[in-house]
């Protein structure tokens, strides 16, 4: 049946939606929730129908369309489709066969992997996915092919030779050891091309903060270029489409607050496999308020990195590091990167707990190309960081990929006092990570905090124990009024 396209001027972020007029719907006996299939020439999509009850938003004869789907069809205001009804996706069977503990093959893992990363799922069926895996557990043989079927459905880049790159698997504020250690990589000559995230529950991700001194959301061949020329890049992998379901999965994992370690080891071996990654360090922060809360858990996980990266022929080394404190001072995107920058100077004031990790995970990279041994891997890093040839390496990164604008700190600002005298014992991570976001952390870049006080650090009544920075009045005092219920501090 055809119909005539109205553009709904609204995009979804995602899901392919398409609405109908109640009249045609009951017409067509289709009920909200259903697929339909549309066509417009060779070009076609599956859209998930929402029902519209007013003449006035979508009229009898006419099909609303969301701008994903008039990009896919290239259709406008206007327009005609042919529509065609098409039931529900194999792949939701295969993900009920999941609920109830089937171990799912390579083809079934991959249907549903395709289907998420083309939209054809809604964002329920999703749920139900990430919940089979969170009930009932993922094999390693489960892991792999899903790793596999992430690869398979999103853009890959092979580099030549040997390819370096690490990862954090997150929950520590301020933890910017990245920006430090691939301009250490690069100078060292290696090739070492970062595809980072943006935070989801954290005040910055790495590309939030690289963004502060440098353009992320880079085109394939522009990120071949730079890495062609300077042997690395810190960018946005989102903006490369590289399994492009993980991305999909992160954003129904985010309002459950859970992550499966199955999906979290697929999540991050697809990402370093679709760069053609041959030395891969994990870093895995332990503490009450991080991912892996006790040794025991950073162990498991640190032996299940490692076997999923045999079976994908990577060299794996996992290193298990403090994550009961936030690392660093700045707490928010152009305050981390202000700290990432102080090191790379060389600077007396720049945070040496941030440093010395960065050095640390460099060695340990340099160490796994098999061309030194562990003390000459160290000592190079450190030299390189330095002498000042990774802070020139960082300009030459920053140049290929453009140099932003300058950010300036939020003006609005307030200095959370100590009443008590004594030595800092705990900095809770959540708390800490809460408030920066209250500030507007990460979307205003300028916002967050800086601590003032570090752990172990002697503190006097009336010491500042760190200042908010925020961008607008509004969003300063949502931080003040929850640092009043909690400051994240002990003192004893």
């Amino acid at each position: 049946m055809k119909f005539r396209v109205k553009d709904m001027d609204i995009a979804t972020g995602g899901i392919h939606i398409a609405i109908l007029n109640e009249k045609d719907a009951i017409k067509l006996d289709l009920r909200s929730g259903d697929r339909i299939f549309l066509i417009k020439g060779r070009k076609k999509t599956t859209c998930i129908l929402d029902i519209s009850e007013s003449r006035k938003a979508v009229p009898p004869g006419k099909i609303g369309l969301f701008e994903e789907v008039l990009d896919i069809l290239n259709v406008r205001q206007g327009s005609i489709v042919d529509l065609k009804f098409t039931g529900k996706p194999e792949s939701v069977i295969h993900i009920r066969d999941k609920l109830y503990g089937k171990e799912l093959s390579f083809a079934e893992l991959d249907h549903i992997i395709r289907d998420i990363s083309s939209n054809a799922l809604t964002d329920i069926e999703k749920t139900y996915f990430v919940a089979s895996g969170f009930v009932n557990g993922w094999t390693i043989d489960e892991v792999v092919n899903m790793s596999k079927a992430m690869v398979k459905n999103g853009n890959q880049i092979k580099f030549k030779g040997i390819t370096l790159d690490k990862h954090c698997i997150g929950g520590i504020p301020g933890n910017r050891t990245t920006m430090i250690v691939v301009p250490i990589i690069a100078a060292a000559g290696f090739t070492i091309p970062k595809t980072s995230s943006r935070a989801i529950t954290s005040p910055a991700g790495t590309a939030d903060t690289m963004e502060c001194l440098a353009k992320v959301e880079l085109s394939q061949k522009k990120i071949k270029s730079i890495v062609k020329k300077t042997k690395a890049c810190i960018v946005h992998g989102g903006a490369m489409n590289l399994a492009p379901a993980d991305d999909k999965i992160i954003e129904v994992e985010h309002p459950l607050s859970i992550d499966p370690e199955g999906q979290l080891l697929a999540s991050v071996m697809a990402k370093k496999h679709s760069v053609n990654a041959n030395h891969v360090l994990i870093d895995i922060p332990m503490g009450q308020s991080s991912k892996a809360k006790t040794r025991k858990d950073a162990r498991h996980l640190r032996k299940q990195f490692i076997k999923v990266g045999k079976r994908l022929n990577m060299n794996v080394k996992v290193i298990i590091t403090d994550g009961s404190h936030p690392i660093g001072n700045g707490i928010g995107p152009l305050l981390e990167a202000e700290d990432v920058m102080a090191v790379l100077r060389n600077d007396p004031l720049a945070p040496q707990e941030l440093k010395e990790k960065a050095i640390n995970m460099a060695g340990s990279l340099l160490e796994m190309t098999g061309k030194y041994s562990r003390r000459e891997a160290h000592k190079l890093a450190s030299n390189i960081l330095e002498s000042g040839k990774a802070l020139r390496k960082m300009e030459d990164i920053i140049k290929a990929q453009g140099k932003q604008k300058k950010f300036h700190l939020g003006e609005f600002r307030y200095h959370v006092i100590s009443r008590q005298k004594g030595k800092v014992k705990e900095i809770d991570n959540e708390v800490i990570a809460k408030i920066a976001r209250l500030a507007g952390a990460p979307q205003d870049k300028g916002s967050g905090l800086y601590l003032v006080k570090n752990i172990k650090d002697r503190v006097l009544s009336g010491d500042t124990l760190y200042t908010i920075y925020a961008e607008n009045k509004f969003k300063l005092n949502l931080a003040k009024d929850f640092v009043k219920k909690n400051k994240g501090y002990l003192i004893k």
